[in-house]
C-alpha cells in the first residue's frame, strides 16, 4: 500500500512558503502605509509653508500701507489750513513717531481699533505732546523689525522723537522698560502731572504679557 510520507523537509518547505506570503504582504501593507504618510507629511508642510507665506505678505502689505500713509501725510500737511488754536485731533493721524535706533519710523493715529492697529501705532490714552500727561501709544509685536517687535532693546537715556502736525519735534529720553500682566491698566494711569511723559505699549508674545516702555521730555 502506498503511503505519503510527510518529512521534516516538506514541512519546513511549507512553513517557509507561508512566512514568505506573510512577509510579502507586511510588506505591502508597510509600503502603502509609508506613502499615506508621506502624502499627508507632503500635504501639511505645503500648507505650512502657504500660511507662513501669506502671514509674510500681509505684514509687508500692512508696512507698505503704513509708508504710504506717511508719505500722503506729509503732502498732505503741506497743504492743510490748519490753525494752530484748533482742536488738534482733528486730523485722524496725529503725527509720526520715530525711534532710531531700532529703525522706527510710523504715523500715528488719533483713535484706536483693531483695523489702525494692523496699520501703524495709535494713541490709546493721553495729551498730545505739548501738554503735561501721559501719551500712551500702542503697536503690534510682530516679532520682526517692524512696528514696535524691538522697543524691548531700548535701553535708558535712548531717545524717541515724536512730530506733530506743524512739523515740531518732541524730544523724549527713556527710563524705564518693564513687564505686567495684559489686564493690568496701571502703566496708563501711573504718570506725574507736571512731566510730559510718553508710555510705548506692546506686547511679548513669549509669556502673554505686556511690554512698558516709559519715556519723558
Amino acid at each position: 500500500m502506498n503511503q505519503i510520507i510527510f518529512t521534516p523537509f516538506n514541512k519546513n518547505e511549507n512553513q517557509n512558503l507561508n512566512y514568505e506570503f506573510v512577509n510579502k504582504n507586511n510588506i505591502n501593507i508597510n509600503k502603502n502605509f509609508f506613502k499615506i504618510q508621506l502624502f499627508l507629511s507632503s500635504f501639511t508642510i505645503l500648507i505650512m509653508i502657504f500660511t507662513f507665506a501669506f502671514y509674510i505678505f500681509s505684514l509687508e502689505e500692512k508696512e507698505q500701507i503704513s509708508n504710504n500713509l506717511i508719505d500722503n501725510y506729509n503732502i498732505s500737511k503741506l497743504y492743510a489750513n490748519y490753525n494752530a488754536n484748533s482742536n488738534k485731533n482733528y486730523y485722524e493721524i496725529l503725527g509720526i513717531i520715530e525711534i532710531p535706533k531700532i529703525k522706527v519710523y510710523y504715523p500715528i493715529f488719533s483713535s484706536f481699533n483693531d483695523d489702525l492697529l494692523k496699520i501703524a501705532p495709535c494713541k490709546i490714552y493721553g495729551n498730545l505732546p505739548e501738554n503735561y500727561g501721559n501719551l500712551c501709544i500702542a503697536g503690534h509685536n510682530y516679532a520682526n523689525s517692524s512696528f514696535f517687535s524691538n522697543i524691548n532693546l531700548l535701553n535708558n537715556e535712548d531717545e524717541i522723537y515724536i512730530y506733530d502736525n506743524l512739523n515740531k519735534k518732541y524730544v523724549y529720553i527713556v527710563f524705564d522698560l518693564y513687564e505686567v500682566d495684559a489686564s493690568d491698566v496701571s502703566p496708563i494711569y501711573n504718570y506725574s502731572n507736571d512731566i510730559k511723559q510718553l508710555t510705548l505699549i506692546t506686547c511679548n508674545n513669549l509669556n502673554s504679557k505686556r511690554i512698558i516702555l516709559k519715556a519723558k521730555q
